[in-house]
């Protein structure tokens, strides 16, 4: 009988396991980053809004879930979605070796080049140890921007590091920052169509070497759940071929 209650107990634990790793989700919780304009941000009446945003709730309705975006200060957005407080990132999160040993990425979504910001007075054309030296570069924590610059400038430059965007472009307007290192896109809506001062890219956009700028953006979810990555993979590829996510793509950059 001990034995018999034995095998019941241990099938049912097998069974629950299974249907653990299983899962079928109705609701998807999705770790964000806010805001990041174009990527993700609030509109003026508090709408979340942006390319992230509306691809993701396309690719949950493409799935047939519904989407849960949970705000995530960066610098803790991986060890939330360990610490299950979600089940995804969309968040802009670059794919590459170091963020793979802790998650397991969709398919890339887009790819977008880095680039270097400063006031149009700044008088250098490149960025290069011998043209920042001395200067005070601005990156944000814990990104591929971040690793980059401290791994080639931390000894020519100082480099001031902050928890979000916004803060690195208040203290550019107030001059304590000579250049910032972005995303692209960030850079452009925030610096570039800025109305406070007037700001321009330094030098080409960078999206080399592959070590820090990566393979494109990509959904990032727990090891284990590789079913719900396969959805999501899924879904994309449809949206690519049915032409929506051109259209949210167009949406937030024109056409291609």
């Amino acid at each position: 009988m001990k034995k018999l209650l034995t095998v019941s107990v241990l099938g049912l634990a097998i069974a629950a396991a299974s249907s653990a790793q299983a899962r079928d989700y109705d609701n998807v919780r999705i770790g964000v980053d806010v805001p990041y304009e174009p990527m993700e941000f609030r509109t003026a009446d508090g709408e979340l809004t942006g390319f992230d945003i509306d691809l993701g709730n396309a690719l949950c309705e493409r799935i047939g879930v519904t989407c849960e975006w949970v705000e995530q200060e960066w610098d803790g957005i991986i060890p939330g979605l360990m610490s299950r407080n979600y089940d995804a990132i969309m968040s802009s999160m670059t794919i590459n070796d170091e963020r793979r040993e802790q998650v397991l990425f969709s398919d890339p979504y887009i790819t977008m080049p880095s680039a270097w910001f400063a006031p149009s007075g700044l008088d250098i054309s490149e960025a290069n140890e011998e043209t920042l030296a001395g200067k005070t570069i601005g990156v944000q924590r814990g990104t591929l921007q971040d690793n980059y610059v401290t791994d080639n400038f931390n000894s020519v430059a100082s480099i001031s590091r902050y928890s979000t965007a916004d803060d690195m472009v208040l203290d550019m307007e107030a001059q304590r920052l000579d250049i910032v290192f972005l995303d692209f896109p960030i850079g452009q809506s925030t610096l570039l169509e800025s109305e406070e001062a007037e700001y321009v890219v330094i030098g080409e956009r960078i999206s080399e070497p592959k070590e820090y700028f990566g393979d494109g953006f990509g959904i990032a979810f727990r090891q284990r759940d590789e079913a719900l990555a396969e959805k999501f993979n899924e879904a994309l590829a449809e949206l690519q071929e049915d032409g929506t996510y051109d259209e949210i793509f167009a949406r937030y950059f024109g056409e291609e």
